[in-house]
């Protein structure tokens, strides 16, 4: 530890940090554009100037380490000043110069409001300028559907281009010219192609990259905001949700150290317009092979007089990839009342929840990643199932203290990894020592087997998972402290329907077995819109949009959207998580639980709960660990080594790619203009700005 004195307070920190974190550990407020916790040091903007004692001009407090602060003639520690004289002038004249160019455009800027050059010239600027030239002015840029450019605003703080190559890890923007005449652009101004570029706005200081599909929407103060999670992926992402009146108008990130950091993929942030269209908004029953509209009455007859006549073994139900577990244990319990224990997920099949609950979660946590040293990746493009996960990946990667092995689809995951083979014959070569990834991870301190929906999907997946939980066995991977096996879930919905039970045991059908010919008479769909059902089955649609569901069903009953309903969601490392209601469901939809609750009354199978708080009680009743707000009930290593004695055949096809289009996944993003433009442009379709 290194001692100082900060405006005259003696304070002691790490010999790392540099004079800014120095200063604000001392309770100092430093202004700073270029200079971000999550990026490289740059130095480009002066703004974070402090005084250092014996130091004849300022310093830049962001690119100056503290170690490199020496004593006093006589062995007096160094001291900082924040507030003198000298300081104050050398930031108001940096903040003069950073403003000669800048346009007086805040009242058509999307970042009024919100703006850190903004806030720091009502402390640092001055009421003229002495600037008489003409102002330079540069082109605004192409950088494809989601990121709108006003390049005259731009202060080259660089902290986009860092952003883009370190986080991202796609070196596609720059800096071009040097002086009055550098530019930041992409190359050949080409489209943006990662899956965060969405977080560029977030990071700008200023207004030069602003949202392109919230331009001019809304100011700040307009609006309400509502802390939730993303449920786009498995992550679990902490997101503020921001409305205005009934309507969600943006989603931006919230930091949580332990998820997401402060990034959100662009799906997360850009879904918003598929919340507004193809909604389901009443009832509908299918008359004569047509869908028509209907009361909530008419509908819950048509499904009495059906479920009348119909053995509860041939009733079943599926989950989708977006609900929370409230629902899916409302309605299991419906159909438990029914005489059916037909429940199970689209994604789930291959997991046992009896088997343990290590067995199906992200053991090591995401957080975790930066502590391991050796990853294979086992049937899982992370980039496209899960990209905030996938970053922290490569933050780690960067460290250079992490080796990476893929068995499965070849894919730009924005790191270097040894490629292993496509197929399950490369596993077995590995579980067998015959590939040299075997010792690094036979060495590895803190070694990660992780498999992916590509592995899952499969008819063999539980002899897949049971070969990869082996592998993590023989190569140390269990151990005290440690446990290296996990489970990537691409869906929001996976890991709390295995703990709450929703899926096939022993007497119970599967998803795949559900939609066979013949199988079923009645069948509940809980937003599965992924499904393909025979035509002879009766389909019980319970969801949100005019997807692929709806249109197979023969009863709609319209649900709530994540964004108008308070549920709980468990992400892929099993943490237990809150999305709050931020607006209401469109015209007679509800929420799902309180649909399924009105249904059992109508059916003469009543539910024992009234209210959200009712059924929580009797879902924390069941499941205690739900009721632990963003915590993580662990796993028991036992179960993984259990399930490495289960083997089983396996095939020796190879990996498919689970995700074909990342923008069009669930039935919120298949509504979004938005996302149907980015996934043309990711398809090739629309290029460059040219084109």
């Amino acid at each position: 530890m290194i001692k100082l004195i900060v405006d005259g307070h003696e304070i002691e920190v790490p010999p790392d940090y540099t004079l800014l974190q120095a200063c604000e550990a001392a309770g100092a407020e430093i202004p700073r554009f270029c200079y971000h916790e999550r990026l490289s040091i740059a130095g480009n903007c002066r703004m974070c100037l402090v005084e250092v004692k014996g130091t004849p001009k300022p310093v830049a407090s962001c690119a100056w380490g503290v170690r490199d602060c020496r004593p006093g003639p006589k062995g007096e520690l160094p001291e900082i000043s924040t507030k003198s004289p000298m300081v104050k002038k050398a930031r108001e004249g940096v903040m003069e110069f950073l403003l000669i160019n800048h346009p007086l455009d805040c009242p058509i800027c999307d970042q009024g409001g919100e703006c850190d050059l903004q806030d720091q010239a009502m402390g640092y600027g001055v009421d003229s300028s002495r600037f008489a030239e003409n102002k330079r002015a540069v082109e605004d840029k192409y950088l494809g559907v989601l990121v709108k450019t006003s390049m005259n605003r731009c202060i080259q703080c660089t902290r986009c281009v860092r952003f883009a190559s370190e986080v991202c890890g796609v070196a596609e923007m720059g800096a071009t010219g040097r002086g009055e005449d550098m530019e930041i652009t992409t190359y050949l101004e080409s489209a943006l192609t990662s899956e965060l570029q969405g977080n560029l706005v977030d990071i700008c200081p200023v207004g030069a990259l602003t949202s392109k599909p919230y331009a001019f929407a809304a100011r700040p103060w307009e609006l309400g905001k509502t802390q939730s999670i993303d449920v786009m992926d498995g992550v679990g992402s902490a997101i503020r949700i921001d409305t205005r009146g009934r309507e969600v108008m943006r989603i931006l990130p919230r930091v949580n150290e332990a998820v997401n950091e402060e990034w959100i993929s662009d799906k997360t942030r850009h879904v918003v317009d598929g919340l507004r269209t193809q909604r389901l908004d009443r009832p509908y029953v299918r008359d004569k092979g047509k869908l028509r509209a209907a009361t909530w009455a008419e509908a819950f007859g048509a499904i009495a007089a059906k479920l009348g006549r119909i053995d509860g073994k041939r009733i079943g139900a599926i989950a989708g990839d977006l609900a929370a577990v409230e629902e899916m244990f409302a309605l299991k319990q419906l159909l438990a009342a029914l005489g059916s224990v037909n429940v199970a997920t689209q994604n789930v099949g291959a997991f046992d929840p009896k088997a343990g609950r290590a067995s199906y979660i992200f053991n090591p946590t995401i957080a975790g990643i930066e502590q391991a040293d050796a990853l294979l990746i086992v049937g899982c493009n992370p980039r496209k199932e899960a990209a905030v996960l996938n970053a922290r990946i490569r933050k780690r990667w960067r460290t250079g203290g992490l080796k990476i092995g893929v068995i499965g689809e070849k894919a730009d995951l924005t790191y270097h990894y040894d490629y292993l083979g496509a197929g399950l014959d490369s596993l077995n070569d590995l579980a067998a020592g015959k590939n040299a990834f075997a010792d690094v991870l036979k060495n590895a301190k803190n070694p990660i087997v992780l498999v992916g929906a590509s592995a899952t999907a499969r008819h063999d997946a539980g002899a897949v998972l049971a070969l990869a939980a082996k592998l993590a066995v023989d190569v140390g991977a269990l151990k005290d402290g440690w446990i290296g096996f996990g489970v990537l879930h691409g869906a929001a919905s996976s890991v709390g329907a295995l703990d709450v039970g929703f899926a096939p045991d022993d007497k119970g059908l599967s998803a795949a077995q559900m939609t066979t010919f013949g199988t079923l008479d009645v069948l509940f769909s809980l937003g599965a819109d992924e499904i393909k059902v025979p035509d002879e089955t009766f389909v019980i649609y319970i969801g949100t949009h005019g997807d692929r569901g709806a249109h197979r069903a023969d009863v709609i009953l319209p649900g709530a959207a994540y964004t108008e309903k308070s549920g709980i969601y468990v992400n892929t490392e099993g943490r237990v998580q809150f999305a709050n209601r931020a607006a209401f469901p469109p015209g007679e939809a509800r929420e799902d639980w309180a649909i399924v609750r009105a249904l059992s009354e109508t059916l003469g199978k009543k539910l024992p709960y009234d209210s959200l708080s009712a059924l929580r009680k009797a879902l924390f009743g069941a499941v205690p660990h739900l009721m632990r707000v963003d915590q993580i009930e662990a796993g028991d290593a036992g179960a993984i080594r259990a399930l490495a004695t289960r083997g089983g055949s396996v095939e020796k096809t190879a990996f498919k790619p689970a995700i074909d289009d990342y923008y069009m996944t669930n039935p919120i993003a298949r509504a979004s203009a938005v996302m149907a433009e980015c996934s043309r442009l990711a398809s090739g379709q629309m290029l460059t700005a040219a084109e």
